[in-house]
């Protein structure tokens, strides 16, 4: 039985649903109520919804109105009749616009998403849109929200390869909500774990990703009848949702600086149950752990298992290690982990250094390693994962904490030198292009970014170009086409202060794309498919993703390409990615 989880504890506040092709068989240009008819399942799914507790509300184009093909009575008559069909929705948002007409609601634009968030009381974060086209999906990205494709006949191929998260039909994107929505709720583990004899909780959760005279700017709401309207401290964020008392809790993720960064939501909900919380992370990952909330120490130690380029084992290095572990004295660990790693190892470790509860992510049989042993399928985005993890282990987010990645507001506050002192960046709103990566393969290459920049400022932005010491050589390639070049001139923390002020960042699959995300700074995406977007890709801030999703290297994980000419990103026209950062922020001051 589908029941609301408490607020504190939930991913998702609605669901904003196309109408023609989604909720509805698509007629075209549709003014008589008698054609209505629903897709097969849908008053059953959406009743599901509503009793979980999600606000429904329906976002749809319709043309059809610009073009005289039917009146806004008529409109209206057809929704009643989907009302009287389907139930009702807490809002309607209708783009009565063409696509000649300049507007900002008409999909694949953001406006009408942006208008059913604030309509419903919530953040586009908070909402999933659930659609049939690519448009649909495009349309939630750029304004921040999840979206699901849920593919008919006339959805392209290349829509259903780009998407994030796509599902077989609308009843089956709603089991996928309600499941998303469920993973993060400690209640839903608690309730499968009930009158169990077994010593270890064996948990899972899945996901199938792998479906009259009106302004030309704003959205028109026609529903059925009127319009209507070394140790650092780090500070906490928000309330802790209580019974921690003092317990010390070692929270692990141990790989590059992005990793870390994506865990931050599931630390924070550690960290909200907790008294003390301390990061076991590597070398590559430690500038990232220096910036997160909830953190009270940070352990740094390379864990071979998991570095990419590891030293020989040493063994007396790994005594080292457990004798560190032994010394905080925690009560538990939850070790976060990406789907292709095992915690076994590290698990292990931690026994001998006597944690006695232990929880993490395992595929292969943990013995007597784990108590909480949880299972998710490949393709959820990486944060909710860790966030699966830590409700499974018992933590959720503080009532008043958001689902996002975010930093420790001092980072945010402090003086920095460079940063202040810079004339480029005395005035926030300038793009940043950011063309390195710590994967080869997802970057474009230094002459397709230098045409990027060029564009950009010919398009009357302000851009600079930046990168990390060692890739100086690349950032004065790049920004000789008209940028600012401040290669190697910040630390991670330094560059989150420059992403702060930022109009957006345009950046492949990589770490800086992450902590964009994480100070609110839109992403104009160049994602290479070797892994898969709905996973890796900027979670919950405004995304334009380009690139071939259909290139040959899709989900390889390759580290350098394998196909000559490194086509899935050699082929992004630069005029796509003015339009994409003109998408994600206001005009340019002319």
């Amino acid at each position: 039985m589908d029941t609301a989880i408490s607020a504190g504890h939930r991913l998702f506040d609605a669901v904003l649903l196309d109408r023609d092709g989604t909720l509805v068989e698509d007629v075209p240009f549709n003014g008589d109520p008698e054609k209505v008819r629903p897709v097969p399942g849908a008053r059953v799914a959406l009743d599901r919804l509503r009793a979980a507790g999600l606000r429904l509300a329906v976002v749809t184009n319709q043309s059809g109105l610009a073009r005289g093909f039917f009146t806004e009575v008529q409109l209206r008559a057809v929704h009643a009749r989907v009302e009287a069909l389907l139930g009702s929705f807490d809002a309607w948002l209708v783009c009565p616009h063409d696509d000649g007409d300049g507007c900002g609601c008409r999909k694949p634009l953001p406006g009408l998403v942006w208008a059913a968030a604030r309509e419903l009381g919530t953040s586009p974060g908070r909402c999933v849109v659930v659609g049939d086209i690519g448009r649909d999906v495009s349309a939630a990205l750029a304004a921040g929200a999840s979206g699901i494709l849920v593919p008919t006949p006339v959805t392209r191929p290349e829509e259903v390869a780009a998407a994030g998260w796509v599902a077989t039909d609308l009843p089956a994107a709603v089991d996928e909500i309600l499941r998303r929505q469920a993973a993060v709720d400690p209640a839903t583990y608690r309730s499968a774990a009930a009158g169990s004899v077994f010593p270890s909780t064996d948990t899972a959760v899945g996901s199938a990703a792998a479906k009259g005279t009106r302004s030309a700017t704003a959205p028109t709401r026609i529903g059925p009848a009127a319009a209507t309207g070394a140790v650092r401290p780090a500070g906490r964020v928000g309330t802790r949702s209580g019974g921690g008392g003092r317990r010390a809790v070692v929270v692990v993720r141990s790989d590059s600086a992005g990793d870390v960064l994506v865990t931050g939501p599931g630390i924070r909900a550690v960290a909200a149950g907790a008294g003390r919380v301390v990061l076991l992370c590597g070398p590559r990952g430690r500038a990232a752990a220096d910036l997160l909330p909830g953190v009270d120490e940070i352990v740094e130690h390379p864990l071979p298992w998991i570095e990419a380029t590891p030293d020989p084992v040493d063994p007396t290095a790994v005594r080292e290690l457990v004798g560190r572990l032994a010394a905080v004295g925690a009560d538990e660990a939850v070790i976060f982990t990406s789907f292709h790693q095992s915690p076994l190892p590290l698990a292990l470790l931690l026994r001998m250094a006597g944690v006695p509860r232990i929880a993490a992510i395992s595929d292969d049989y943990p013995g007597s390693l784990l108590d909480v042993r949880h299972r998710v399928l490949v393709g959820i985005p990486e944060p909710e994962r860790a966030l699966s993890l830590a409700a499974a282990a018992g933590y959720a987010l503080a009532d008043d904490d958001e689902p996002t990645l975010r930093l420790r507001p001092e980072v945010l506050a402090a003086a920095d030198p460079v940063t202040a002192g810079h004339p480029a960046l005395a005035e926030p709103g300038y793009v940043v292009v950011h063309p390195g990566a710590s994967v080869p393969a997802r970057a474009a290459d230094p002459e397709r970014h230098a045409e990027i920049v060029a564009a950009l400022v010919a398009a009357g932005h302000r851009v600079v170009v930046t990168g990390g010491p060692d890739e100086t050589d690349l950032t004065a390639r790049v920004a000789a086409a008209g940028a600012v070049d401040l290669g190697g001139r910040f630390d991670l923390a330094g560059l989150a202060r420059v992403l702060a002020r930022a109009r957006c960042l345009v950046v492949g699959n990589t770490g800086p794309a992450h902590l964009a995300a994480a100070v609110g700074t839109p992403v104009v995406s160049l994602f290479a498919p070797t892994v898969p977007f709905g996973q890796w890709g900027p979670w919950r801030v405004p995304t334009v993703r380009l690139g071939d999703a259909t290139a040959a290297c899709r989900d390889t994980r390759a580290a350098r390409c394998p196909v000559p000419g490194h086509p899935c990103l050699s082929d992004v026209d630069p005029a796509e990615v003015v339009a994409a950062v003109r998408v994600l922020g206001p005009p340019v001051p002319t």
